[in-house]
């Protein structure tokens, strides 16, 4: 009794209710009659309502938004992503029962009235004042067509979505002036259609067309009466009437919309209780959508490709922008990932990395000379469950990677040795290279203010009998580290850090690598594999480096081509220090630490890299047309990798020529098999002269030089020489280097 005043009269709310139904009933507010901003109803808040005439003309229909396809570079789906599950299709081939379902439901007037249904808002007032609240509503589907536009232009923004609902009078005005301009630019069919189109149905689908296939497994042309029933009965409440989670409800909800559509003389009551007799059947296909569906492993690529759309400025001048395009959708992406090659890394991967295991490897190739990623794949799938992750071990953290990126250890050395390179030293510089030596007291930097020792720090060669002097090829093949860190202190630090700048090196952060003798020289800063593997594509390149790209071309729905991003190359080196480096690092293959990373048949180069304590191992290596880095470790970097089992094999130790070696080995085959694969340009390296004054015998555990190449003689028993005639390179796969059955202790970093 409390909705009625003393003497039976209505409230003031109710009063005022009743003025604004008559007023719309006779034409008032269609006249274009300013309504108050505040007035009867006490909506008082700024901007409630807003005066007819001063609404703007003229509704901003934002494109709806789809599905969005990424392709690999043959044309092959790799997934399908959205941020609405929707497929836009014409009326024709929409059920004749979901059209006529949806309008019996929802305004079974809808070819009768105008914009505003006049009689529907006279009944819907009339049962709302009776029941003192809002019980029923009067909104026409053109109505609710022009309140989904504002809800799809709001997108997943939770204080525009809340906005484009909220229940007051303002929207309501907002809505009608909309809605008479949408009913006579695009008429009855039209708005029916685009209705059909952009209304959610629950289930993460929109539009008929995604509910249908969610529910049914079927196109919305092909729906029966009591299946386009069900959906049409769910746009009320898609969550109160799911018929995947509530049968019951479902059905009850259904048969309701079979009655009206009986009642309107859609269909024959006999039609509607054959219809409500039958029990619902679904078919539901689970959404296929996102980067955990992609093919071949390559849900990190596909989410590398989203994280260039949020992050690059030719998407878009703020995030705000790039995401809205994304968003959006319906966009057709044609990326670089080469199918080959990612099936070939993923099962290489595979073969050597267990999911469940302790550690995990990530692996990215990239085409040397253009800077096309063509695969990308790591051991711990791409998802949110045990031994799953999201984190993209093989980028930095910009584009969804770890935070820092991993130590990279001995793999930074060929950029320490192209640094001297380009200094003019030759590729035969000797150091004496200790077994232990302290760092230098100070190097030099681009800075001025050289780095200074003040801590006294000394480093040594991981294993004793490794003592000098050594030449740069044999230092490189061995991975010395004492070697490496006289070479910066005799060219200092600067040299090194132009060729990192030269390469696009940085810590997975973003940042510079830190300007100190342990990072620039040992590797001991976190690099990600696609930076490294960008890096020495310009050594396979002859010296030209080339940012990674991912993006071929983006079309629009309509076919419009949009911008993407290129890849910017320049000279990091001249093309004589990059064959010095591809001739040094062929050796490392050949006969040095990365041995069993060789391609035999084809041309390659590599180095290795192992840190401290074994919490990163690498690989990093490549032909003339492709390069790869393959990281193992724990993301944690908890695990010290020693007695302990990867992909079923145990290991006594890790190193970076043992696991990360055979992984990138078996990848780049797969990736070049039947394909051509060039011949590096290299220079020759002399041999340095033999010191005669010395006459020692081989060291134990270090293999002796080969003979010069014009005697042709056999090493003089016990020396340590192998038995063949000397060749310009260390060794042609057979030296015999101690440890060949894993058990030798690497240095440092290798």
């Amino acid at each position: 009794m409390g909705n009625k005043r003393s003497g039976g009269g209505l409230t003031g709310t109710q009063q005022a209710a009743k003025f604004l139904g008559v007023s719309v009933l006779s034409g008032a507010v269609l006249a274009g009659i300013a309504l108050p901003a505040a007035g009867v109803l006490g909506l008082a808040a700024k901007g409630t309502v807003e005066g007819f005439d001063e609404i703007p003309a003229g509704l901003k229909t934002p494109p709806l938004s789809e599905r969005t396809v990424i392709l690999d570079n043959q044309g092959g789906t790799i997934a399908t992503v959205y941020s609405r599950n929707r497929t836009v299709v014409p009326l024709e081939k929409i059920s004749p029962y979901m059209q006529k379902a949806i309008v019996a439901i929802e305004d079974s007037r809808f070819y009768e009235h105008g914009a505003v249904d006049l009689k529907g808002i006279l009944r819907a007032l009339n049962r709302n004042v009776q029941s003192g609240g809002t019980t029923q509503g009067a909104s026409t589907l053109t109505q609710q067509y022009v309140k989904n536009v504002f809800v799809e232009e709001a997108g997943d923004d939770p204080t525009k979505v809340a906005q484009a609902t909220q229940q007051t009078l303002g929207r309501k005005i907002r809505e009608l002036k909309y809605a008479i301009q949408v009913e006579e630019e695009l008429g009855k069919k039209k708005i029916l259609e685009n209705y059909l189109n952009i209304t959610f149905f629950g289930q993460q689908t929109y539009g008929v067309e995604a509910a249908s296939q969610r529910y049914f497994s079927k196109s919305a042309k092909d729906l029966k009466v009591e299946e386009a029933a069900l959906l049409a009965g769910l746009v009320q409440s898609p969550s109160q009437y799911n018929p995947i989670n509530d049968t019951i409800q479902a059905t009850k909800r259904r048969n309701v919309v079979l009655q009206r559509m009986a009642d309107v003389k859609d269909i024959t009551q006999a039609d509607a209780d054959r219809a409500k007799a039958t029990p619902i059947k679904l078919k539901v296909s689970k959404p296929q959508q996102g980067c955990i569906t992609a093919v071949d492993g390559a849900g990190f690529f596909c989410d590398y490709v989203e994280k260039i759309f949020r992050t690059d400025p030719v998407f878009g001048k703020n995030k705000e922008e790039r995401a809205k395009l994304w968003n959006q959708g319906g966009l057709t992406i044609r990326t670089t990932l080469d199918p080959q090659s990612q099936r070939s890394t993923q099962q290489s991967i595979k073969d050597h990395v267990y999911q469940k295991d302790k550690v995990a490897t990530a692996v990215t190739l990239v085409e040397p000379g253009t800077g096309k990623v063509k695969a990308m794949g790591q051991s711990k799938p791409y998802g949110y469950g045990d031994n799953e992750t999201e984190i993209n071990y093989s980028v930095n953290n910009k584009y969804g990677g770890s935070n820092y990126g991993f130590p990279v250890g001995s793999t930074f050395k060929p950029f320490v040795a192209a640094a001297a390179l380009e200094e003019g030293k030759p590729p035969t510089q000797p150091y004496s290279s200790p077994y232990q030596m302290p760092y230098p007291e100070s190097i030099s930097t681009c800075s001025g203010k050289p780095w200074v020792n003040t801590g006294g720090d000394t480093l040594e060669n991981e294993n004793e009998k490794e003592v000098g002097p050594y030449p740069l090829r044999e230092a490189m093949a061995m991975s010395v580290n004492t070697y490496f860190v006289q070479m910066v202190e005799d060219i200092g630090l600067c040299p090194v850090q132009k060729m990192t700048d030269n390469l696009g090196v940085v810590m997975g952060n973003g940042e510079k690598v830190r300007v100190s003798p342990a990072p620039l020289t040992l590797g001991s800063d976190g690099i990600s594999p696609l930076t490294m593997a960008s890096a020495y594509a310009a050594f396979a390149s002859r010296g030209t480096y080339c940012t990674p790209i991912a993006l071929e071309s983006v079309k629009t729905s309509h076919g419009k081509e949009l911008p993407v991003p290129k890849s910017e190359c320049s000279r990091a080196m001249s093309e004589n220090t990059a064959d010095t480096i591809n001739t040094l690092l062929r050796g490392v293959v050949d006969s040095g630490t990365g041995r069993e990373a060789g391609l035999k048949e084809r041309d390659s180069a590599g180095k290795t890299g192992t840190t401290d304590e074994r919490k990163n191992a690498w690989f990093v290596g490549y032909t003339p047309n492709l390069s790869g880095a393959v990281w193992i470790g724990s993301a944690s970097q908890q695990v010290h990798m020693e007695q302990i089992y990867i992909g079923g094999e145990y290991h006594d130790k890790v190193f970076g020529g043992k696991v990360p070696g055979p992984i990138w080995r078996d990848a780049m085959l797969g990736a070049l098999d039947g394909r051509e694969s060039g011949d590096f340009s290299t220079v020759h390296i002399p041999e340095p002269e033999k010191d005669k004054d010395k006459g020692k015998p081989g060291k134990p555990g270090k293999p002796g030089k080969p003979n010069k190449p014009d005697d042709g003689k056999p090493g003089k028993p016990g020396d340590g020489k192998p038995d063949k005639p000397g060749d310009g390179k260390p060794g042609d796969g057979d030296w015999d280097w101690p440890g060949d059955g894993g058990d030798w202790d690497w240095p440092q970093g290798r």
